[in-house]
Formats: structure tokens, sequence, C-alpha cells
């Protein structure tokens, strides 16, 4: 493997390569002069400090460079969300915290997976994953018994979703829910993370950030009014059933107006998030002017997470399947995210 050291010190640099060299073929330049000669490396490393803005402009003039390579791993001389969420920002398909340790590094090398999704999960993303889960069952335990949801809980638990998505990666988080979440938790789950990940690679501020994945967690709670035969259901669901299962966006508005501190821009992605921008979608058959970006951007999600969910009754779409689907359905989706999507999709 030949692996491309940019750093903003030469002590970095240097001990970057020391790390590496008897392993990988290395070759390193400084972030202010970095070229990045596609197509002879493998892996990029990238050692800066993201509270200094002259790094992150340096990085950002060689950022198309840098996403035509697969494994793109910043090391992050300030461990903070911020840094970490502005890391995946700029392109990062990992993120390492300096002092590096050896083996994490060299696990994020050699994974094909880019964020050990197929190798030992660790235990802070099994721990938000299953806050998750514990979260939107007791959404869907509220909805059932006509009780008050905690708004404040998925306020919480959504934060530590999408920082265990910036910290680890977004293969990582999908692997983890889909080996030990089922149904529609896990739907919801993925949608969750998918969201949060491209959110970030389209560079949005933390305050639309925390828009989207709350809409992610609360999308679906409308299908704790559905019978779990339906949502369950092996076959295709026609008829009566399908119309069943099209009411799930407005039982989960009506569930969720009653909500304290809810906002009109979430009860409106709960409400919409199957909508289409040529107006085929459902309930109310929205056309493109009517759908906001919130909702555009949710619904790519939402469907990416459908097609790649594990499901006991049929074969799992790959990531590269799923994201062609999506390309063909034109005129029902915006292209210009649909293309902003692709990395997220087929990458993170």
């Amino acid at each position: 493997m030949r692996v491309h050291v940019i750093g903003d010190s030469p002590a970095k640099i240097s001990t970057l390569r020391a790390m590496l060299e008897r392993q990988f073929a290395i070759t390193s330049e400084p972030i202010g002069d970095a070229q990045i000669r596609v197509g002879n490396v493998d892996a990029v490393l990238v050692a800066a400090d993201l509270r200094v803005v002259d790094n992150i402009a340096a990085i950002k003039q060689f950022s198309r460079r840098l996403s035509c390579i697969a494994k793109r791993i910043f090391v992050l001389d300030h461990e903070s969300r911020l840094s970490t969420v502005q890391a995946y920002a700029l392109g990062a398909t990992g993120v390492l915290p300096a002092p590096v340790d050896h083996a994490q590094l060299l696990a994020k090398l050699v994974d094909s997976t880019f964020a050990g999704a197929s190798g030992r999960i660790s235990p802070s993303v099994q721990e938000a994953a299953a806050a998750g889960a514990a979260c939107i069952a007791s959404m869907f335990s509220a909805v059932l018994s006509k009780t008050p949801i905690d708004f404040q809980d998925i306020e919480g638990t959504g934060r530590k979703i999408a920082d265990s998505v910036a910290e680890g990666g977004l293969s990582n988080w999908l692997a983890t829910v889909r080996r030990h979440h089922e149904g529609t938790y896990q739907h919801c789950l993925l949608v969750t993370g998918v969201t949060v990940d491209f959110g970030m690679s389209l560079g949005l501020a933390r305050e639309d950030l925390e828009r989207l994945y709350l809409a992610a967690m609360l999308h679906d709670v409308g299908k704790a009014t559905i019978p779990p035969a339906i949502l369950e259901k092996e076959d295709c669901i026609e008829g009566r059933e399908r119309a069943l299962f099209e009411t799930h966006p407005l039982a989960g508005y009506v569930a969720l107006k009653r909500t304290a501190g809810i906002s009109p821009e979430l009860l409106d992605a709960v409400m919409h998030h199957h909508e289409y921008l040529d107006g085929s979608g459902y309930p109310d058959a929205l056309s493109a002017r009517s759908i906001p970006d919130l909702v555009r951007i949710l619904t790519i999600a939402d469907i990416f997470s459908a097609l790649i969910e594990h499901r006991r009754h049929k074969p799992t779409m790959s990531r590269q399947q799923a994201y062609k689907a999506i390309q063909r359905m034109k005129c029902k989706l915006e292209e210009p995210l649909v293309a902003a999507f692709k990395e997220v999709a087929l990458t993170r």
C-alpha cells in the first residue's frame, strides 16, 4: 500500500513516516504545498490542527484531488466534536486523535471498509446504537399509550449518535446497527447515521445538522400505529395494507404535534419525508416548490437506508446498488443532492 502523509508541521510528518515506513511505501509533503498525485497513492493521512483557519483553507485547495483517494484519514491535534465534524466536512473517511495509536492507525489503513465495519466494533458506537434503539422504543411506546414523548431524551440521543458517526465514521455505524438491530429500529438508526454523515459532507452548520438528525430520529415514529404484521411482511404490501402503511407520516405528525419543544420544521419533515419533487409521493402529493431542503435531504437518506437494510426475507442491497437505484429516481429527487450524496453512499 502507498500512503501519502500531509502535515502542518515537519514534526508531525516525521512522526507518521517513522510509524509507517516499515509497513508501507510512504511519501509526504507540507500542507501548504500539497499537490496529491491521484493514482499514485492508496491512502492519505492529513495531520493538521483544524482550529487553524489557514489549515482549513489549504485542505480546501486540494479537496477535489483528495476526494479521488479511497482512504482519507485525518489526524487531529485537538479532539473535539467541532474538529471531528470539520474533518468529515473536508472529506475524511476516518478520524484519529493525536498522539496516534499505532495499532488504530494500521487498522484504519488496512481495513477495506475504512472504519472497522468488518472487524471489532468499538464500545462507544455500540453504546450509541443501543441508546438510539432504546430512545426509539420509548417514542413508539409513548405514541401507542398516547403519553407525552420525551423530546429532551431524543435531543440527547440524537447528539450521541451524531458524535458517534462523526468520530467513528459512517461505515462503522452502519455495520454496528445492521449487526445488532432489526426492523424499524434498524431502519431509523440507519437513517439517522446516513443523514448525519450527509449533512456533514454538505458542510452544514451545527444548527442545521441538529435539525437533520432530530428529523431522522423522529421521521418514522408514526409506524408505531402500523400493525407489525404489515411492517414485517415478506411480500410487497398492496391494497388496504398499503393504504394503512401510508398513514404513518400523518400518524407521526399527530403524535408529535402535542410534544413540547418540537418545531414546525420537524413536524413537516415527519409528515412529508415520502413526498417526491414530481408530486408522486404521499400523503399530500406535494410538488417541488412545497418541499423544503431538510425534507429533500432526509428523503434521500431514508430511501438509501431502506435499500441497504438487513432483512430476513430479502437479500441486502450493496451500497453501490442502492446508489444506482437512487440515481434512477429522476424527477423524484433533487439531482444536485443525489450527486452530492455519492461519496456518502459509496466511500464514507
